[in-house]
């Protein structure tokens, strides 16, 4: 699967693509990760890719030109139209439903915005609108990253067992997953739980399972009240 961020600070991400489970999976051909410099893709000789919003306003707006030409030059280098995502505090929100459904694409591209938003024509050829959470960020460059990583660990064989995935919060649906423990058996007068030294694994199911729900009411009860899931609130077309 290929990545495409396209960003005013590419510097900013380098690092955080260069380290863990993200550079293993590049070395081993299973991702792709390209950052583009928006600067490089202005109309401006200047790489100037901010101006003042019409109709006045505080801070600046940024210009829709260099995001088109940016996709515009990633599609040509990819030979086929890819997924493209405008990160926003405005959009959809993100979700591991989102991350399994992107990792089902070849190619997605992350535009990251900053300064007081990005013209609305950008929309225009983008498929979607996302945000990573109800907060505004400076940029969306740590957003970006959220997306990368997070659906990076749904393409099989980024992380080393799948079924380590698969037992992920939110993966199975709107619940929490269940707790985990390790040595020592007895931390400060903590004990590990009887059940999961029994070798029973049909009752340590079944007190997983019960754990991962009573953690899910306590921290996050908004979970059990959602009807249908939040990325049926957009649509990602099939490739």
């Amino acid at each position: 699967m290929r990545f495409d961020v396209v960003t005013i600070f590419p510097e900013m991400l380098e690092p955080f693509f260069s380290q863990g489970i993200l550079l293993g999976a590049q070395e081993k051909g299973l991702i792709e990760i390209h950052l583009h410099d928006l600067r490089a893709f202005s109309p401006d000789p200047r790489g100037i890719v901010d101006d003042r919003p019409f109709g006045g306003g505080a801070g600046m707006v940024m210009r829709p030109e260099p995001f088109f030409r940016a996709v515009e030059a990633i599609t040509r280098e990819v030979g086929f139209k890819p997924f493209v995502v405008l990160l926003s505090a405005q959009g959809v929100l993100f979700n591991q439903t989102w991350a399994k459904k992107f990792a089902q694409k070849k190619a997605l591209v992350l535009l990251c915005g900053r300064y007081e938003g990005v013209d609305e024509r950008v929309l225009s050829f983008c498929d979607l609108e996302l945000s990573i959470g109800d907060f505004v960020l400076a940029g969306g460059e740590l957003a970006a990253a959220v997306v990368v990583e997070t659906t990076a660990r749904m393409v099989p064989g980024v992380v080393g067992r799948y079924d380590s995935v698969a037992t992920d919060s939110f993966y199975v649906g709107p619940r929490l997953g269940f707790p985990q423990y390790t040595r020592p058996r007895v931390f400060r007068g903590i004990p590990v739980p009887d059940v999961l030294l029994s070798g029973d694994h049909a009752r340590i199911r079944r007190f997983r399972e019960k754990e991962a729900w009573k953690k899910t009411l306590r921290n996050r009860p908004d979970l059990l009240r959602l009807k249908i899931p939040p990325a049926e609130a957009g649509k990602v077309p099939e490739d």
